[in-house]
């Protein structure tokens, strides 16, 4: 039974120092699911003592011991992963077969990148006369999200675990039960105690007091921007480490050469993938002017036919969104949309039809966006697209680097070359071309207000490594 009441510290689990509860709600009909415990700063030191212990033996450990623990990770996981895409699926709305094939898939591959990096990784390198060694950076703190929970557990959890690092886990409190699977997963595969704990809790509490630890070597944060602001100025006083993985705003430019209607018909379903709720998600789709009825209608289209509804029923293409505050927030930018003159070309205001409760939206597509409103420059992060029209390709890029964000970026064409031409000049750190998907062992990560550091692949596992560099090593 999922231990919902607990906290996972220094390899078992444990009461709350202070007793305090908070209930967790299906968002598809906003009905109770169970109460999870809260921590507190008392519960958050005792996970901070056993991994301060715990990093003493577990920095010391070889490759091949690390090797061996991953690979069992893995093999304990794949058997619980429809368990762990039905806890996701009913804490935060996605479709059940979605969720246990890419929610709970991401965080497998996560763990089987990993686990192949681990084994040829350079530890040490010589440079002259010095060897290079790289060594854990220490106990890392870790503030993941609720929109992919697994992929971002298992995207900081396995390259800390295979550089040596301890850790304690902070997931969110909007879908706290994969993360409680997940720390079953790791205790069954024999993790040593201390090296994972894991604390529920809020942001603004144990998220806090994480940031600010002095025994915590650095934080990986992965959410909104504001939030992550708040994280490096906290973490700033003990000069600890920060990685963050924040919003953005990523701009799809369609090119004129492009497959018109493959490529609209599949950045529109990409913005949608998810209820919308994916921080790289392509939500301002650029298209050159004299062509923008034409993409709006195939745009439309996907919309009109995108099936909302019970993530249990498997003809489902869209679930709700995570909880009534992300509703509100999609309905207030919906208004705002139509409010400053962009054309409304689908879904719109209000549930879609036939459904009469939970947090669901209806997939929305506007047409005749300008950059400056508030639907092109705001993180919406719900089903809601917005076609700007652009002049020229020069105009396409000034108007996709118009953001504040960087994360990510689309581009289509039917010249490899140019695609490629576009992708150099978009300031985003992952641009896919062509609809390619992203490739796991590449870094994942943003300019700009999306973040600093990268993780995936051997990026990800060198954020949790220190280099140190001794001199007269000799021949």
């Amino acid at each position: 039974m999922v231990q919902r009441l607990k906290f996972y510290i220094d390899g078992v689990w444990q009461d709350p120092v202070s007793p305090r509860t908070l209930p967790v709600t299906n968002p598809a009909n906003e009905e109770v699911l169970y109460e999870i415990a809260l921590g507190s700063k008392a519960d958050l030191d005792k996970a901070v003592a056993a991994a301060r212990r715990a990093f003493e033996t577990y920095s010391l450990t070889g490759r091949e011991e690390r090797v061996d623990l991953l690979a069992k990770v893995v093999e304990v996981y794949k058997k619980r992963m429809k368990e762990i895409g039905g806890a996701i699926s009913d804490e935060m709305g996605a479709p059940l077969g979605f969720a246990e094939r890419f929610q709970a898939g991401a965080g497998l591959g996560h763990l089987l990148t990993t686990l192949e990096v681990l084994k040829g990784y350079p530890f040490e390198e010589r440079l002259g006369s010095a060897m290079l060694v790289r060594e854990p950076v220490g106990v890392a703190g870790m503030i993941t999200p609720w929109n992919w929970p697994l992929n971002q557990i298992a995207c900081k959890v396995a390259p800390a675990l295979a550089a040596g690092c301890t850790m304690i886990l902070k997931p969110s409190e909007y879908t706290p039960s994969s993360a409680l699977i997940f720390a079953e997963i790791l205790h069954e595969a024999g993790v040593p105690k201390g090296v994972f704990n894991l604390i529920n809790g809020l942001g603004a509490e144990v998220g806090a007091a994480m940031s600010e630890h002095p025994d915590i070597d650095m934080m990986s944060f992965t959410g909104s921007t504001r939030a992550g602001i708040d994280v490096v100025k906290r973490a700033a006083v003990t000069v600890k480490r920060v990685t963050q993985e924040l919003g953005g705003k990523s701009p799809n430019v369609i090119l004129e050469d492009a497959d018109l209607a493959k490529a609209v018909a599949g950045g529109t379903t990409h913005c949608f993938n998810n209820s919308g709720q994916s921080c790289n998600a392509p939500t301002r789709m650029l298209v050159p002017l004299q062509r923008m009825a034409e993409a709006t209608a195939i745009a439309k289209a996907v919309a009109d036919k995108t099936k909302v509804g019970d993530p249990k029923d498997a003809t489902t293409n869209l679930g709700p969104v995570v909880n009534r505050v992300q509703w509100d927030k999609i309905q207030a930018l919906i208004k705002k949309g139509i409010d400053e003159g962009a054309k409304l070309a689908a879904g719109g205001l209000g549930l879609p039809d036939g459904l009469n409760k939970g947090y669901y939206v209806r997939p929305t597509v506007f047409s005749h966006v300008t950059n400056d409103m508030a639907i092109a420059r705001e993180e919406i992060f719900g089903p809601v697209l917005s076609i700007v029209g652009y002049k020229n390709e020069d105009d396409a890029i000034r108007i996709a680097n118009d953001t504040p964000y960087g994360l990510a970026g689309y581009v289509s064409s039917a010249n490899a070359e140019r695609a490629r031409h576009v992708a150099r000049r978009l300031r985003a750190g992952n641009i896919n071309l062509n609809g390619a998907p992203n490739e796991r062992g590449a870094p994942f990560g943003g300019y700009k207000h999306s973040g600093n550091g990268r993780e995936w692949g051997r990026f990800g596992l060198e954020e949790y490594l220190e280099v140190k560099a001794v001199a007269g090593w000799g021949t």
